[in-house]
């Protein structure tokens, strides 16, 4: 399974902010639309994503108050990526070797999407539980051993 498989059945809708938007418009949109990142743009350019994690840092350092924050100076400028050919093995270990939660996928320096750790753990399961259906249903129609006669 690749991550164009991920992003076929999660749909392409995708929320982006400017690097100069105000903090506490990006967390309007994350609240409003229940997402956990958004991908900073500047133009047609991944410059970085926001995520809750950056969020709750800028919340902790400012005392609580987001006033007068930029996107830019709390994002993460430098996020991790992957392409719509990346397997899904290999973004599982990059999540967590890098403790990252959303991935933004590039193609051909065209953003296609992000995908999260849920939608990679979503598709794991019901990975297997296609398999354990499929397995369940060979061994339900096993062929039985007929006896052998000796002469």
């Amino acid at each position: 399974m690749k991550v164009c498989d991920i992003l076929r059945v999660k749909g392409s809708t995708l929320f982006t902010v400017a690097p100069d938007t105000a903090l506490q418009t990006a967390v309007l949109v994350m609240s409003e639309h229940d997402i956990g990142s958004l991908v900073v743009m500047e133009y047609d350019k991944l410059v970085g994503i926001l995520t809750f994690r950056e969020v709750i840092a800028a919340l902790a350092k400012h005392h609580g108050k987001l006033d007068d924050l930029r996107v830019q100076s709390v994002m993460n400028s430098k996020p991790l990526t992957c392409n719509m050919e990346t397997e899904i093995d290999e973004v599982r270990r990059m999540m967590l070797v890098e403790h990252a939660r959303y991935l933004p996928v590039i193609d051909q320096k065209m953003l296609m999407g992000v995908i999260s750790f849920y939608d990679v753990a979503k598709s794991v399961v019901e990975a297997q539980d296609f398999e354990n259906t499929m397995l369940k249903a060979y061994i339900r129609d096993w062929p039985e051993e007929t006896e052998k006669s000796t002469p």
